[in-house]
């Protein structure tokens, strides 16, 4: 496992099993935020490296979507660890095998059922700051889909909202994107939050990604 540390607060950790897959560890005041936990293989590795960077323990698990790539080292993790596992109230019904996810034919559990709790949402639905990282729902990828913003570090964790290859924004993977137009309609969060660097699971750092958007809008009206 490749780790790299990309912002004063936040660590990459990358394995590869075809294509890199990537997860993030964030330090806060307390301890670590995992966002994402990637495949089963990840978890030795991904605990490894937490004792490693001696910022305190792990704390919670945050996921963007309950993809099974993303998902994988959950179990693993919480037999050491007592801990809660955080997405989004839409997500939760499809990790935990109630509903198929869009363009799937049955409905498979990525996640044990009650072992994943909603992000919390203020009076207005907007999601509340947890610990130094803002989530906000971008569906398409799936219909729960959530990405995490660092508003310190100016650092967008964006699961499966893109991919990206040397630097460059592409669209997410079309095999398994739920509603392609609607990945495309929720990619607008990176022209509201304007990061300095966005993340994604598969694929590598953008930097100043606002200044693609153009360019990436008018490839996807063309797709």
């Amino acid at each position: 496992m490749k780790v790299e540390q990309i912002s004063p607060h936040i660590w990459s950790l990358k394995t590869w099993m075809i294509i890199p897959i990537h997860v993030w560890a964030v330090r806060g005041k307390e301890g670590i935020t995992l966002v994402d936990a990637g495949i089963p293989m990840m978890a030795k590795g991904i605990l490894n490296t937490i004792n490693q960077l001696n910022a305190g323990p792990l704390q919670r698990i945050l996921l963007t979507h309950g993809h099974s790539d993303h998902t994988g080292s959950i179990s693993a993790i919480l037999k050491d660890h007592d801990i809660p596992v955080f997405a989004h109230s839409l997500e939760i019904p499809y990790l935990e095998g109630d509903l198929a996810y869009p363009r799937r034919k049955k409905p498979v559990a990525s996640v044990s059922k009650g072992i994943t709790q909603p992000l919390s949402a203020g009076n207005e639905g907007e999601l509340e700051l947890i610990h130094g990282l803002r989530p906000y729902l971008t569906p398409g990828h799936s219909p729960g889909h959530t990405v995490y913003y660092h508003e310190e570090d100016q650092v967008l964790l964006a699961g499966d909202l893109f991919t990206s290859k040397n630097g460059r924004l592409k669209k997410p993977m079309p095999m398994f994107t739920a509603d392609m137009e609607e990945a495309f309609k929720s990619s607008s969060i990176v022209s509201q939050l304007n990061p300095k660097r966005l993340e994604v699971c598969h694929g590598d750092t953008v930097l100043h990604p606002e200044a693609q958007m153009a360019d990436y809008r008018l490839k996807a009206r063309i797709q």
